[in-house]
């Protein structure tokens, strides 16, 4: 028997959203229009063996609240239970990915590094770019090894409006 994921779309001056929740654990926090879009919702719900509902609930009425504290320089630390939906790898990059400090920038060797798998740099950029949960899961902390802004789902100039919302936050 198939079980839900509730699903809600959050429309942000900084972006549009699809969020979704589990079981009381986010699942999806996502940008609505990305390139990857489908491929990401179909290994949600393969993964949980659900299908989406459009219907609130109070983990996705706390993330919206959390978004808008977020954007609007209140909030450096999202508390907010998560499931993490794909495979080991990418799930440990994940992992990494939230060790990365609000308001600093690491490199996708750097990642590979810290997982203990030096040369997997263009898989770790891939698992980088499969995340489900933007913003949640701080993808946009990552860029190119020469500091570049490279790759993000949400676009270059929203993850360069990220960076700096996050590197001028309380000052």
């Amino acid at each position: 028997m198939m079980t839900q994921i509730n699903i809600q779309y959050f429309k942000h001056p900084y972006a549009e959203f699809v969020l979704g929740s589990y079981q009381g654990k986010l699942c999806l926090c996502d940008f609505r229009y990305r390139k990857m879009r489908e491929s990401v919702d179909k290994r949600i719900q393969r993964g949980l063996n659900a299908s989406y509902v459009e219907q609130t609930d109070d983990i996705l009425e706390s993330v919206k609240e959390q978004l808008e504290s977020y954007f609007l320089g209140e909030l450096s630390r999202f508390d907010i239970p998560l499931l993490m939906v794909g495979t080991d790898f990418q799930k440990s990059v994940w992992q990494a990915l939230q060790a990365v400090p609000y308001g600093e920038t690491a490199t996708y060797h750097g990642l590979a590094v810290a997982i203990g798998n030096e040369k997997a740099v263009r898989a770790v950029g891939n698992a980088n770019g499969a995340n489900g949960l933007a913003i949640i899961i701080p993808c946009h902390r990552i860029i190119g090894r020469q500091g570049a802004l490279v790759g993000y789902a949400g676009g270059l100039p929203l993850k360069q409006r990220l960076l700096t919302l996050e590197q001028n936050l309380f000052i």
